[in-house]
């Protein structure tokens, strides 16, 4: 009941004119007591003068007060700007003051009833800074340790002793909700370290371990660098979470409020935010032309990718959205999504990419203008143990949406592509080569341009690492890995999808887009970062199982291929693959040949034909070694 009756009081705020009002008897109690100053505490001046000018510092407060807007602020949440305002407001007034007394002077003599003393105006202008600013720190104060004794409080050092620590550590004490108690800083600086801060020590990131934690009951740490190196993140989140510590993260500037920060903007460390690089951001206006009046279609819609690229293409002014996938029902959740939010002129399409019949009609309807191709199976395992469906969907199914969109003169065909095609060691990666090989002879056939992006695992996606290793912690561990030095090229769902869009603005037709995604991760120190992250500790509570490499799984991945190099383009992060010279009417022969393999055909002999098409497709811990071996 008393929780519930303060949280009832501490949405009611005072009025402005009560605060109004109190300053003004502030100001007042302290010109009193200025004059006793003045006379050493001696009732050596004329009291009924006093009184009478009383009602004039009140009135000139007032407007001072006014004028500046300082009774506006709410006390509880007093800080620095506030500070700021009391003492302006208390200038002018002493100023108004002085004013006053020259020109009643020079009017009416030393008998006006505003003569004041210089020295009474001075003296009543430091007490005025003094109390006024005093008062409502004490109120300020009152209000939250009255507020902390009946709400749980954590302990938390801010990681930062500069500009952007100073914001979050006001942020944090205006905030009386936070339920966070900064009991000092960590900074790398040694001429901050032992020093004070607001009276609040400065430690190193070395001097805090198990008895530091024990002694000053620490839980939390809120890291508040901006442009904080991602390779310096990973090492103060890796010492912190040994230690037992959650890591929260203050935002970067831009994203703040209206430029202020808030508490509830400081959120806990996420895997995004330790991919070990800084985040790919693309700004580029010229993708509202490139989609504007424009009908898009998407293959593959309602999957990981091909869903996020429909969002992203949905804040721009589309004439019409085509979705495209055989899985109803993720189809009809996209589809669903789209409704709530009230968006117009969206067509959710059940069909198949290998049905090339279908897939004419469904453009000889909309007639759509670009194509984003990211209909594809993508599981290594499985496509291992099933290279038909991988030829035919991979292969076959990005050819007949290819094949079509040159009849149709699409204006632009961006194909989703993946590492794993790069030097492959897989049926899933060599289908995806060949596929980005089809379109890449598709080149200048017609109106149609081409464009190809090619990047890493996307955290998140359906049946990726992360979600598995978020199920896995759930039933209580343990985690699986299949090797401890593999290492994988990580992004974000976003960032892939803003790969996917800038290609399709910036290609002219025939590139490979990739990025420039910083160095991998290990796949094993994820892992780690992942069981921590759940607050949970590595071994003791969760264990990682090392299990073998699974059939085609490479233990590192690459970004070009044997024979291709990079060229620069406008974006630091994006480069273009110069791939080597192509035998067009061969590869198209080949490619035509493989997919009208039939479906009874032996897995053996459709790898066979993959390896013919791929020379460098080199089989990895696969039954489709002993190819290689006959090669």
């Amino acid at each position: 009941m008393l929780i519930q009756l303060l949280n009832k009081i501490s949405e009611k705020y005072a009025s402005k004119w009560l605060v109004l009002l109190f300053d003004i008897l502030v100001v007042i109690a302290t010109f009193f007591l200025a004059y006793l100053i003045r006379f050493n505490f001696q009732i050596d001046f004329d009291f009924i003068t006093l009184l009478t000018q009383i009602p004039y510092v009140a009135v000139i407060a007032a407007i001072s007060f006014i004028a500046v807007g300082s009774y506006k602020g709410v006390v509880r949440f007093t800080g620095f700007k506030d500070i700021i305002n009391i003492i302006i407001g208390a200038n002018i007034l002493a100023t108004t003051l002085i004013l006053c007394t020259f020109l009643s002077r020079k009017i009416l003599g030393s008998e006006s009833l505003l003569n004041l003393s210089g020295s009474v105006i001075y003296i009543h202008l430091l007490l005025n800074i003094l109390f006024l600013i005093g008062a409502k720190l004490f109120i300020k104060s009152i209000y939250n340790s009255i507020t902390q004794d009946f709400h749980s409080v954590s302990n938390v050092l801010i990681f930062g002793a500069g500009n952007s620590g100073m914001l979050t550590y006001d942020a944090i004490e205006n905030d009386t909700k936070s339920g966070l108690n900064v009991i000092g800083f960590i900074d790398d600086d040694e001429r901050k370290i032992g020093k004070k801060i607001n009276l609040l020590k400065v430690y190193s990131i070395e001097s805090i371990d198990v008895q530091f934690i024990k002694n000053k009951a620490l839980e939390d740490v809120i890291i508040s660098i901006q442009n904080i190196e991602p390779t310096r993140l990973l090492q103060i989140t890796g010492h912190l979470f040994s230690l037992g510590l959650k890591v929260k993260i203050v935002p970067p500037v831009q994203s703040w409020i209206d430029g202020d920060l808030s508490v509830g903007q400081i959120k806990e460390v996420r895997i995004e935010d330790l991919l070990g690089r800084d985040p790919i951001n693309i700004k580029n206006p010229d993708l509202e032309e490139q989609y504007d009046n424009k009908v898009i279609l998407i293959t593959g819609a309602a999957g990981s990718i091909g869903s996020e690229i429909c969002r992203k293409v949905s804040l721009y002014n589309y004439k019409k959205l085509v979705l495209i996938d055989n899985a109803e029902s993720a189809l009809y959740d996209i589809q669903q999504e789209f409704l709530q939010q009230g968006l117009e002129n969206i067509e959710a399409i059940v069909a198949d990419v290998r049905n090339k019949t279908r897939i004419d009609q469904i453009f000889n309807l909309h007639k759509p203008k670009i194509i984003f191709h990211a209909a594809a199976y993508k599981h290594v395992p499985l496509m291992e143990n099933n290279p038909y469906e991988a030829v035919s969907v991979n292969i076959g199914g990005t050819k007949n949406v290819a094949d079509i969109a040159v009849k149709h003169s699409v204006d632009k065909f961006v194909f989703i592509s993946t590492d794993k095609a790069v030097n492959p060691t897989n049926v899933m990666g060599a289908t995806k080569r060949i596929a980005e090989l089809y379109v890449s002879c598709l080149k200048g056939k017609g109106h149609t341009k081409f464009i190809t992006t090619r990047f890493g695992n996307v955290l998140g996606s359906n049946g990726s690492v992360i979600p598995l290793f978020k199920k896995q912690i759930e039933k209580g561990g343990p985690l699986t890995v299949t090797h401890k030095d593999i290492t994988r090229y990580f992004m974000t769902i976003p960032e892939a999808c803003q790969l996917v869009l800038e290609a399709a603005a910036m290609g002219s037709g025939g590139e490979i887009f990739v990025f420039d995604m910083g160095e991998p991760i290990k796949i094993f120190n994820l892992a780690t970062n992942m069981i921590i992250l759940s607050g949970l500790r590595y071994p003791e509570d969760i264990n990682i199982k090392i299990t073998g490499l699974r059939p085609g799984e490479k233990i590192y991945e690459e970004l070009l291929a044997d024979g291709e190099n990079t060229k620069k383009t406008y974006h630091d992060k994006i480069m273009i693959a110069k791939s080597r010279q192509l035998d067009i009417l061969t590869v198209e022969k080949q490619i035509n040949k493989l997919t009208a393999i039939n479906s009874l055909t032996q897995p053996l002999e459709i790898v066979s034909s993959i390896k013919n098409l791929i020379p460098e497709y080199i089989s990895n811990n696969s039954t489709y070694e002993v190819l290689d071996i006959k090669k």
